[in-house]
């Protein structure tokens, strides 16, 4: 009973925590001017780093098992992993581009946890044969960071893809602007224009670079945590191949979680290759990256939502009102 109440406790004070935290970002993307907003967002983030390490160490101590035993367990796991992976860059001492993705994806997957799922889920329960083994912790855990790691390096990219389309589009539609006024009036309109354009030089060139210092910033984050998400997917899937073995008796089964955690770790290794050659760079790997990003939750949520094959113990039902 104890541990039902701290738990409960600690699930409502992570979620609100964090919501308070979308709450200053959105006021420090219209608000630039007060002081302390953006600290006052890592701390709420650090805060409910701690609060969900102790929901998570709650049910562990309650139950007897790691708790990654069901989709719910899985989920507050994702959430604890966006909070870490947002405080990567701060102790590092870089600028935290991966705020405005870890802070909303946290809440994101942690509201689903709690209202998503049927209440039934949220129980923890007594372990499934196959999950009664040491490699729980160490296959799930790895796959779960992955998928962390993975979601918030490919949203980089899509943001990358975001930002260099626009800028595409309004030099594409600025261009016909220009080639129709020329056309319809004459040579002054022209001349008129070029002047404005000279007078506007310096402030488009300082918002192009600013542009272009944004973008390759988050293909470089996007690069790093991608690269890290594939480190930690590798090792989850050969300590997956390990346990199968020893819970079925075959390393491959080609089971559909394990065909699509090959997909995926595929897709990855596609964009890791595009990013050793020097052409394929920026817009190329980030649109492999942002096909990985669908591909990641078909495998986490999609073979789930279906409830087939060796890993169906995942399966869930939505709550219904």
């Amino acid at each position: 009973m104890i541990f039902a109440t701290l738990e409960h406790i600690l699930t409502h004070i992570s979620f609100s925590i964090i919501s308070i935290v979308i709450t200053i970002h959105l006021m420090t993307l219209l608000v630039h001017v007060i002081v302390g907003l953006r600290d006052s967002s890592e701390k709420g983030m650090i805060a409910t780093f701690f609060s969900i390490t102790g929901l998570l160490v709650t049910r562990w101590i309650s139950s007897g098992h790691f708790p990654l035993s069901n989709l719910y367990e899985s989920l507050i796991f994702l959430s604890w992993s966006f909070s870490i992976i947002h405080m990567i860059p701060k102790i590092l001492n870089h600028q935290n581009y991966l705020s405005a993705i870890t802070a909303p994806s946290a809440i994101f997957t942690q509201g689903f946890a709690t209202s998503g799922l049927s209440t039934e889920m949220h129980q923890s329960k007594i372990l499934v044969p196959a999950l009664q083994s040491q490699w729980l912790m160490m296959h799930v855990s790895m796959m779960l960071l992955s998928y962390a790691a993975l979601l918030c390096g490919s949203l980089l990219s899509v943001a990358l893809l975001v930002i260099t389309f626009r800028k595409n589009i309004n030099i594409f539609c600025k261009s016909n602007d220009f080639s129709i006024k020329s056309f319809f009036f004459g040579e002054i309109e022209y001349l008129n224009e070029k002047r404005s354009v000279l007078k506007n030089t310096s402030f488009l060139s300082f918002r192009n670079y600013y542009k272009y210092q944004l973008t390759q910033r988050l293909d470089y984050w996007s690069y790093r945590v991608i690269s890290l998400g594939f480190t930690f997917l590798t090792i989850g899937i050969l300590s997956g191949a390990v346990w199968a073995n020893e819970a079925w008796g075959s390393y491959w089964n080609w089971d559909p979680k394990e065909t699509w955690a090959f997909i995926t770790w595929t897709i990855f290794a596609i964009y890791l290759h595009t990013r050793t050659n020097q052409s394929l760079q920026g817009t190329n790997s980030a649109l492999v990256a942002s096909i990985g990003f669908l591909i990641i939750w078909i495998c986490y949520f999609g073979i789930n939502l279906l409830g087939i094959g060796l890993h169906s113990y995942g399966s869930f039902t939505l709550t219904s009102n």
